[in-house]
């Protein structure tokens, strides 16, 4: 990153972020990733060591939003939607179009999504409001999630597990184990030994 806070290869003509940390050894294709960005914490975004964050991916992140990567993440064209906290492991391998989302945005009842709907032409910011609030979201070290899987509020996904392509992560993914469908569903268990043949 410059001193300016560019990227001397970014074809956008945009800055990272004051409260953006990203590791000298880390990668990140662009700052239109940046486009959505509105926090307005001390630390909105930390980047790990060795971690490669490539075209597609955004960070829808609100005022109160928080994410931090691991070191050794790949991420391919990923939306993080986060008004709370989203947070990855180490040598995490995420695919493209995943979508992370911390955050309803919008109530969950549709006579509040009505009214709601009736007032985003009147904000400044066109957008609707949740109603209830955000639910962290952690993914622990070493997960592999496929193309186009959604993880919701508040879930936990375990070390070393392996989420199937296109899966909705509705509830907590034991580690160790692969989950595939819509609601995602464990549908077989890895052996948590091979943890030991990887140096941390």
């Amino acid at each position: 990153m410059n001193a300016d806070r560019t990227l001397p290869w970014d074809w956008y003509a945009g800055k990272i972020p004051e409260n953006v940390v990203i590791d000298e050894d880390a990668y990140l294709e662009t700052s239109y990733s940046f486009l959505l960005y509105r926090s307005e914490l001390p630390l909105g975004v930390r980047v790990g060591r060795g971690t490669s964050i490539y075209l597609g991916t955004m960070f829808d992140v609100g005022p109160k939003g928080k994410v931090s990567f691991g070191d050794y993440v790949l991420m391919n064209g990923a939306r993080i939607i986060c008004d709370s906290e989203v947070t990855m492991g180490d040598y995490c391998l995420i695919s493209w179009n995943v979508v992370f989302m911390d955050t309803y945005r919008v109530p969950l009842t549709p006579e509040k999504r009505r009214r709601e709907l009736e007032l985003v032409p009147t904000r400044s910011l066109r957008v609707a409001m949740a109603d209830v609030p955000a639910q962290p979201i952690q993914i622990a070290s070493n997960v592999w999630i496929g193309f186009d899987a959604c993880v919701l509020p508040g879930v936990s996904i375990g070390e070393g597990s392996v989420i199937g392509a296109r899966s909705v992560v509705a509830e907590d993914v034991p580690p160790f184990t692969v989950a595939a469908g819509n609601p995602a569903r464990v549908i077989r268990t890895l052996d948590p030994s091979e943890k030991e043949k990887y140096p941390k």
